[in-house]
Parts: C-alpha cells; sequence; structure tokens
C-alpha cells in the first residue's frame, strides 16, 4: 500500500463517519461503524502492507520507536481531513493497526446528545471529575466536549496529559498546554508532578491507569486543582471499587475518605444504536458529590447504596442508566430492545412494559 492509497482510505472513513479502521494481515481493511465492523472492497492485506502503515505513521511523528517493540500508542493526521488515535501492535509476527478517528472539530455537549449538567459539572473550581465507559463508548468526546466548555467560558490556565494527543484544542478564553507522553513526557504521573510548578488551574489526564497516575491525580485535586480524567469501567460503583483495587487492603479504608472529599462527579457512558439505526446515541450515568453519596463513599460497605441514592437525587441532576435508558425510550430515540439489552437491570423491561 502507498501513501496516497492509505491518506485516501482514511479519509473516506471520516466521509463514512466511521469510528476506527482496521489494518490485519490476511484481511482487507476493516471500518467500524454503528458498532459492526464492516469489510472494504480492498484486496487483503499482506505484511509488507501493515509495515508500511506503519512506517507512514511513525515517519509522519518523526519519532523513532523503541527498538524491538511490541505494542505503541501514537496519532497520526491527515490534511484538512482529521486525526487519528493509533494502536500499533505485533501479532503472528506481523503488525496490526488500529486507528480511532478524531474529527477536526471539537462538538459542544449539546451537539453530543450529553446531558446539559455536564457543562454545570465543568464549572466545579476544584476537584475530581471522572468519564468512564467501555473502548468506543465516547469518553474522549465527552471529555473534549467539557473541555471546550471550559476553553470558551473560563480564563484558566488548562493543562492536558495525552498517550497520544487526541483533540487539539484551538486558542480560547484560556490558556492550554498539551503534553504527550513518551515525547514531551515520559509518564502520566511524572508529567503530574512536573505540572505543579506550571501554574495550573485544570488538568485533563487521559486514563487512570495504575497507582501511581492515580495516587498523583488524588494530590493534585486535594491541592486545590481541577482534575479530569478516564477510567474504563462500566458504572459509579465499579469505578470507586477499581481505583480502591489499586491499593493495599490497608490503605483502602483512607483513600475512600479521599476520594469521599475531592470526588466532583462520575460521568458513566454507554452508546446505544438509535432507532433508526443510523447512528448512535449515548446513555449517560451521572454521580454528582452530595452528603449522601459522601456518605455512602466514605462508610466501608456502602458503595452498593450509591445506585439507589442517584435514582432519589433527580433534584440534583443525578441519574442512574436505567433512568436515562427509559428516557431515551420515551423520546423515542431508541428500541425498546435496545434499550433492554443496553441495562444492568432486570428491573428496566418491567418499567419499560408499563410505559407501553
Amino acid at each position: 500500500m502507498d501513501l496516497p492509497t492509505f491518506n485516501r482510505l482514511l479519509a473516506i472513513g471520516f466521509e463514512k463517519g466511521v469510528s476506527d479502521i482496521h489494518f490485519q494481515v490476511g484481511y482487507p481493511p476493516l471500518f467500524r461503524a454503528r458498532s459492526q465492523l464492516i469489510r472494504s472492497k480492498l484486496e487483503s492485506l499482506t505484511s509488507e502492507d501493515t509495515a508500511s502503515i506503519v512506517n507512514f505513521i511513525l515517519e509522519s511523528q518523526k519519532r523513532k520507536p523503541p527498538e524491538n517493540f511490541k505494542e505503541l500508542d501514537t496519532s497520526y493526521s491527515v490534511p484538512k481531513v482529521g486525526r487519528f488515535r493509533v494502536s500499533i501492535f505485533r501479532q503472528s509476527f506481523n503488525f496490526g493497526i488500529v486507528m480511532r478517528a478524531i474529527p477536526l472539530k471539537i462538538r459542544a455537549v449539546g451537539e453530543l446528545n450529553l446531558p446539559p449538567v455536564l457543562e454545570e459539572i465543568a464549572n466545579s473550581q476544584r476537584g475530581l471529575i471522572l468519564v468512564t465507559g467501555p473502548t468506543g463508548a465516547g469518553k474522549s468526546t465527552t471529555v473534549a466536549a467539557m473541555i471546550k466548555h471550559m476553553n470558551d467560558t473560563r480564563y484558566a490556565n488548562i493543562l492536558t496529559i495525552e498517550d497520544p494527543i487526541e483533540f487539539q484544542f484551538p486558542p480560547g478564553n484560556s490558556c492550554i498546554f498539551q503534553r504527550e507522553v513518551g515525547v514531551d513526557t515520559d509518564s502520566y504521573s511524572t508529567a503530574i508532578r512536573a505540572a505543579m510548578r506550571m501554574d495550573p488551574d485544570i488538568m485533563m489526564v487521559g486514563e487512570l491507569r495504575d497507582h501511581e497516575t492515580i495516587d498523583a491525580c488524588m494530590k493534585a485535586a486535594e491541592t486545590g486543582h481541577l482534575v479530569l480524567s478516564t477510567m474504563h469501567t462500566n458504572n459509579s460503583v465499579s469505578t470507586i471499587s477499581r481505583i480502591l483495587s489499586y491499593f493495599p487492603a490497608e490503605a483502602q479504608e483512607l483513600i475512600q475518605q479521599r476520594l469521599a472529599d475531592i470526588l466532583v462527579a462520575l460521568v458513566s457512558l454507554r452508546l446505544l444504536v438509535n432507532k433508526t439505526g443510523d447512528g448512535v446515541v449515548p446513555a449517560v450515568e451521572i454521580m454528582r458529590k452530595s452528603p449522601s453519596i459522601e456518605a455512602c463513599i466514605r462508610e466501608m460497605g456502602r458503595l452498593n447504596e450509591i445506585p439507589k441514592v442517584m435514582e432519589k437525587s433527580s433534584d440534583q441532576k443525578m441519574q442512574t442508566f436505567d433512568q436515562h435508558l427509559l428516557e431515551l425510550y420515551k423520546k423515542g430515540l431508541v428500541s425498546l430492545d435496545e434499550a433492554v439489552e443496553a441495562s444492568s437491570s432486570s428491573d428496566l423491561q418491567r418499567n419499560l412494559m408499563v410505559t407501553n
């Protein structure tokens, strides 16, 4: 595969609105659209094809990869088309590449059909905000929309630490520095420690992956900064449980106290196919700081009470997944089958049937 063909293929992916493009030896290029993998009409790729694609990507970054690397995260841009987050990996002695499409335009919260309360959450002055969900649920897009809101409405120093840099933020009211792990800094935790000398008001850390990064983010939130990050977890309870699991058992009670103090909001996402089948719509669980939520986090054995607190806290603009799924179904945005399949509760189908 030559470079013009490669770039043209990526441009077609953007035109078709795909979320990911896969390159694997023995298969034609594959597009992911509306959660389904679709084969392109090109011939199956050879090992030479995927090796060429890796060279195109690395040469564009002017980046020398580690010798004999097994996997590498980076980015790639097609001028006037868009950017891609790239995962390069070895499999069966060949290269595989998965490229996540990142549009040039950063869309606002409303344009993404996200709850308006996310802008209110983004107005927070300090603490920790986490956006969670499985791969492809829209975490990065949601965080970018919240930073766009901050950039449009606040005069702040915003620092992002990413692996790799995804959305590129244009100048706005705020000053935004974007640092890439592996290019501008060695690790998330190193960059967070260095950030304390960079006078940040707001920090966005691409992902909480390990004990060191989590602890560094918590310390930044405790010292008066607003910190945003993401995790690959399904809901609020599983997110808090995952954070605790990174720490030894004897330290977990203290971590619960710290989280209760600093956690501003947990926003959990799932993408559903819409009723017409030609797009997706986000289902969103929202947990926000309140005395009841703080008590559930702080006291051992009470995490499982959090969903019930959220159900009863609509006046504070909290909602569970099931509450939002029911709302999406009533508005005609998703089908009954899609809502039931996305739910983690056996009660939802009964509630949905009552509304029919």
